[in-house]
């Protein structure tokens, strides 16, 4: 199975996303990437990754990047950390591509960017993860 998780800027919940699907399903092929572009390059946002290393999750590998029309052909799935994320990526859904896209968790999970909490993204990063292993 090819994941890939998105959310805004691939440094905050699709990374932390990543580093626990691929720790949970190792037997996956687990990426992540932003919908917008600003931190390409960059490695995942500090107290992003403190806080899954508290938790025994290592993001320190993983480098930002945009998603782009390609990844539909790339990923058997695509997981969307946020409503707003899976309708940006659904717009540059090429013609006659059937790739699965859905939101990851049961509610759009809120970025810790912006509200600093960072256990609680993880708290329902992790929830998620198991669900979607479980799925499959």
């Amino acid at each position: 199975m090819k994941v890939l998780l998105v959310c805004l800027g691939n440094i905050c919940r699709s990374a932390a996303a990543e580093g626990v699907l691929r720790q949970l399903a190792p037997e996956w092929q687990v990426d992540s990437a932003g919908t917008g572009g600003w931190h390409v390059g960059e490695p995942p946002y500090g107290p992003m990754q403190q806080a899954a290393a508290a938790r025994g999750y290592d993001l320190s590998g993983q480098k930002a990047r945009q998603f782009n029309a390609g990844d539909f052909a790339a990923y058997d799935l695509i997981l969307a950390m946020d409503g707003q994320n899976q309708a940006d990526i659904e717009r540059l859904r090429p013609a006659g591509v059937t790739t699965k896209v859905a939101l990851f968790a049961k509610q759009d999970v809120p970025d810790p960017y912006y509200t600093r909490d960072f256990e609680g993204c993880l708290d329902i990063i992790e929830d998620a993860a198991r669900e979607q292993v479980s799925r499959s």
